[in-house]
């Protein structure tokens, strides 16, 4: 079994955030030859923008999310 560790660096609620890295899952492990999840992704929240960079681990999957400044 994998672990998940999410990385919040926002303001974000840990709810939304576990709904966005969720959507991120859900998009499937596409990068990496299919070994890991996107390696770079883009939410927008009601005007502002978050990035979400996944690193693979041996034993887990880290989510950061970042807020984009304009």
């Amino acid at each position: 079994m994998n672990r998940i560790i999410i990385n919040n660096k926002t303001d974000l609620t840990d709810l939304d955030a576990i709904y966005i890295v969720e959507s991120v899952i859900s998009a499937g492990r596409i990068s990496n030859y299919g070994k890991q999840y996107c390696y770079l992704s883009t939410w927008d929240d009601n005007g502002k923008e978050y990035q979400i960079t996944t690193d693979l681990r041996k034993k887990s999957d880290s989510f950061t999310i970042i807020e984009v400044k304009k």
